[in-house]
């Protein structure tokens, strides 16, 4: 199987890593920068509790050069997919799958979903249907990013912890791809069960990083802060509900409570937001598909959103905003 991660961060070098490593596939990581220079002179070293492992990875940022793949994993953020849509195109082939491994809500939310929005595009991923123009929806398998990493220098990842890639077929199948590519990331040593409702897991990660991830880039503050503090705890849990009566409006049933959910929050500890990394790291944040993409959605099902609209707003200043030194 020829594979390709297109965004060999810490997230993509981690998948492409374990697979160069572990698996017969045919790996190829797309990156650019020190990081790729590391990784082309050094390999990739992945640190991780259970110690240090060095891959050789065949790494390069002339995608074109990689010809068709069988699977393209697109692990860049999802505000970055639109401008590297020309770079993407040479990696598809007839039957190419492509796999979307971001946060928040994929361009493809609606294709084959049922109901009355069935084939609708969601402007806030993909700003006039480009992404769904070029790629074709018919390509797209969902996948819900659990494990935590970061790049501690080019060439280095840190794997936090986490294992879990849940798959789905948009139409909810067991297809013979997501089965193959299922069996191929176990055997990279990845939790990657299909799922029939792959939409539920989206949600409910979305539900913590709608509300937590917004917050965390207004105020500073930690998980366990925002979830210890009763006026941001009140403020995170009202945007909550509101996304559950959104998602429960398009069919979604999740399968825990709200409080659960913001408990599980909390026992993440001491950990700082990706959002609110990015804004620490002057980095474009994950607005439009944590926040913005589910207030689009409370107008298409008429929900009102009153708690995301407000931080929305307030974070879309934060990101307008230099920070004060």
């Amino acid at each position: 199987m020829k594979v390709a991660i297109f965004g060999a961060g810490a997230i993509g070098g981690l998948v492409g890593a374990r697979l160069a490593e572990r698996t017969d596939a045919d790996v190829s990581l797309v990156a650019r920068g020190p990081h790729l220079a590391a990784m082309r002179e050094n390999g990739l070293l992945v640190r991780s509790a259970a110690g240090e492992t060095r891959v050789k990875v065949r790494a390069t940022d002339d995608a074109a050069s990689l010809g068709p793949q069988d699977v393209v994993v697109i692990a860049l953020k999802a505000h970055s997919v639109p401008a590297v849509l020309p770079s993407l195109e040479p990696l598809l082939g007839p039957d190419t799958a492509v796999v979307t491994a971001q946060n928040g809500l994929p361009w493809w939310y609606f294709y084959k979903s049922g109901g009355a929005h069935d084939g609708r595009r969601i402007e806030a991923v993909d700003p006039g249907g480009a992404i769904w123009q070029t790629l074709g929806p018919e390509r797209a398998i969902g996948c819900v990013v659990h494990p935590a990493a970061d790049i501690e220098a080019p060439g280095i990842i840190r794997h936090v912890e986490g294992e879990r890639l849940p798959l789905g077929e948009p139409s909810g199948e067991r297809t013979t791809r997501v089965e193959a590519l299922s069996k191929l990331l176990v055997t990279a040593g990845f939790r990657a069960p299909v799922r029939p409702q792959i939409r539920t897991e989206i949600w409910v990660k979305l539900w913590g990083n709608l509300s937590f991830n917004p917050i965390s880039a207004l105020t500073g503050a930690t998980l366990a802060a925002i979830c210890a503090h009763d006026g941001s705890r009140a403020v995170a849990r009202a945007m909550m509900l509101e996304a559950e009566a959104i998602a429960t409006a398009l069919g979604i049933r999740f399968p825990i409570d709200v409080d659960k959910r913001i408990a599980g929050a909390a026992e993440v500890g001491e950990h700082k937001t990706s959002m609110l990394q990015d804004l620490e790291l002057g980095r474009p944040m994950e607005i439009d598909a944590l926040v913005a993409s589910v207030a689009e959605l409370g107008r298409l099902t008429g929900i009102p959103t009153p708690a995301i609209d407000t931080v929305l707003g307030l974070v879309r200043l934060r990101a307008a905003t230099p920070l004060a030194r």
